[in-house]
Formats: structure tokens, sequence, C-alpha cells
């Protein structure tokens, strides 16, 4: 499997009760290491342009509110196979659904507050990393 680099988000909901390291512990335990990461509070004008490939969804609007709540923590991920690994260990996105031992199983509040956000795809990694970090402030 090749070596890969994911964005993960540490969301408002898992800030906001100190889970930070623990959600990090998670990622490290499977084998992801962390190449880049900060503490940021998104304006909406970021969030909305974050998300803008939900713009025309029911639930963008309160999924904007929410990640403009609080901070979060962006971060870069690597490893073997990072982004399925990070989606694996996130678990479902409805925290309902989520395997036993994912983060989504074991911190999220519900399916908009569900701790954690992670690229789907490779093209999508490569994006949402750029949204957040120049290649100088990835260190691997």
């Amino acid at each position: 499997m090749a070596i890969e680099r994911t964005l993960s988000i540490i969301k408002p909901d898992a800030t906001r009760r100190n889970l930070t390291g623990k959600i990090v512990a998670k990622f490290e335990d499977a084998g992801l290491r962390v190449v880049a990461s900060r503490r940021i509070k998104l304006s909406q004008a970021d969030a909305e342009a974050f998300y803008a490939v939900h713009a025309a969804r029911p639930f963008f609007a309160d999924l904007v509110k929410f990640m403009i709540s609080g901070p979060v923590v962006v971060q870069v991920l690597e490893g073997e196979g990072a982004i399925q690994k990070n989606r694996d260990v996130m678990g479902a996105t409805n925290p309902a659904n989520a395997a036993e031992g994912t983060i989504r199983k074991e911190f999220a509040e519900s399916i908009e507050a569900n701790s954690v956000h992670g690229s789907d795809a490779p093209e999508t990694a490569a994006n949402e990393i750029k949204f957040f970090f120049s290649d100088l402030q990835i260190v691997g």
C-alpha cells in the first residue's frame, strides 16, 4: 500500500470537550503520523468555502454554523493507505452505525456533531490539505 496524506479535522464538539489528545492517539495507534497540525477558528466564509461541495444540500447552513461554533484542529495525517485508514478509525458518519472502538462511536454527540472530518479520496485529500496548509507547513 502506498504512503498517502489525508486531511483530518477535529470538530468543535470534540475540542470543546478537550478530546483532541484522545483522538490524535487513536490515529497514531492506527499507524498514522501527524505531519502538520494547528488549532484554528474558522470564519463563516472559510467554512462555506471548505464545504462548498455541499452548498445545495439542506444541511449546509447548519453544518457551517456548527463548524464556526468553536475552534477546530486541522491536521495532515500520513501513512500507508492513510485515507482509508483514517476513515476506518473515524467510523461511520452516523455514530449509531459506527463500529465499536471508532472515534465517532466513542465520542460523537450526534450525526452532525460527530467529532471528526476526514478526506474521502486522494483528490479530495490534496485539495483539502491545500485549503489549510502550505507545503512548508507539512513536515514528514
